[in-house]
């Protein structure tokens, strides 16, 4: 922890005494190295909830840990299709909705109490198959992850204050896996990636359907915890989707061509852009999968009533 402290210390007077501005605290911080997420809460002190903060996010998912709850309700996402922009931020890819849009995408439902706005959606993915998700199951991370983010809407009147304030923002999750024939919501983002290839670089996307991009199913988890990237406000709340969505290796090579800086310095490959797990301290992590229900015909056993629906459950998952 010392060595920690005295390299972010080192960190800070580099960045000030070169007339570091406010901007490039945003523009500094990376996933790898000095700068990465050991880090982000040392470099600048308005980021010390990524290393002080008790409710951090992204966790490891245990199922046999989970919590059912019998109040959690379907989640609910508007079906009309918008219009947006997807960026390679240097850190993400990255789809923005348009703010001038007619007609805004509302989340309801869930664990949620408020009404939810869709502002955006970030992928997270790996430079190799066998790591990427920002969430894991059971110790197993995904080659991707895909994160759906909204904002309390009748609390809150943007996102960038929402982003502060307590049940401020909600992401959903989506976990990706390999396979022949990707979602077709998803082909509509990565048709796109050979005009985002460096980062800073932009491209309009019309008539997506982020309903669409979920997998067809009713069941979830969800817990308290943080934005993944700094500044790491612990304002969101959670929802892991209990199926994965399907990317093909074609898309994956699109995305992993992607780099952080431009055409004349590309820097590194925009991969592996994805924080390492955080400790729950407690958390309890819930899902609306009843584990102990008599199941017909089970002879009086208990066992999970959904079991071919219980995708992740303990080391079976991949069977389903």
């Amino acid at each position: 922890m010392l060595l920690q402290t005295l390299i972010a210390i080192f960190i800070q007077v580099f960045l000030y005494c070169g007339g570091t501005s406010a901007v490039s605290w945003e523009e500094w911080w990376t996933y790898d190295g000095i700068s990465g997420p050991a880090f982000w809460g040392l470099i600048n002190p308005e980021w010390s909830l990524c290393n002080k903060g008790r409710r951090q996010s992204p966790v490891n998912l245990e199922p046999n840990k989970l919590l059912f709850d019998p109040n959690l309700r379907p989640l609910h996402i508007d079906k009309h299709r918008v219009s947006g922009s997807i960026s390679n931020t240097g850190h993400s890819v990255i789809f923005t909705v348009d703010n001038d849009t007619r007609h805004h995408i509302n989340v309801t439902g869930g664990p949620l109490s408020y009404k939810y706005q869709f502002q955006e959606i970030h992928i997270h993915y790996g430079l190799h198959d066998q790591f990427g998700s920002e969430h894991s199951i059971n110790g197993y991370a995904f080659p991707a992850e895909i994160q759906i983010f909204g904002f309390n809407s009748q609390l809150y009147s943007n996102f960038s204050e929402a982003l502060h304030k307590a049940q401020g923002i909600v992401v959903i999750s989506l976990l990706l896996q390999l396979g022949d024939l990707s979602n077709p919501e998803l082909r509509i983002l990565t048709d796109q990636l050979d005009k985002i290839r460096y980062g800073g670089e932009e491209v309009e996307v019309k008539k997506l359907s982020v309903r669409g991009l979920l997998p067809e199913t009713d069941y979830y988890m969800t817990y308290d915890g943080s934005t993944t990237m700094p500044a790491c406000h612990e304002t969101v709340t959670w929802l892991i989707l209990n199926k994965p969505i399907y990317i093909t290796k074609q898309q994956m090579h699109g995305l992993r061509r992607l780099m952080q800086g431009d055409a004349k310095h590309p820097k590194a490959p925009l991969g592996n852009n994805f924080r390492p797990p955080q400790p729950l301290h407690h958390r309890p992590v819930r899902t609306n999968i009843d584990f102990n229900v008599k199941h017909p015909g089970a002879a009086g056993k208990y066992c999970p009533s959904m079991y071919k629906d219980v995708y992740y459950k303990a080391n079976s998952w991949k069977q389903h």
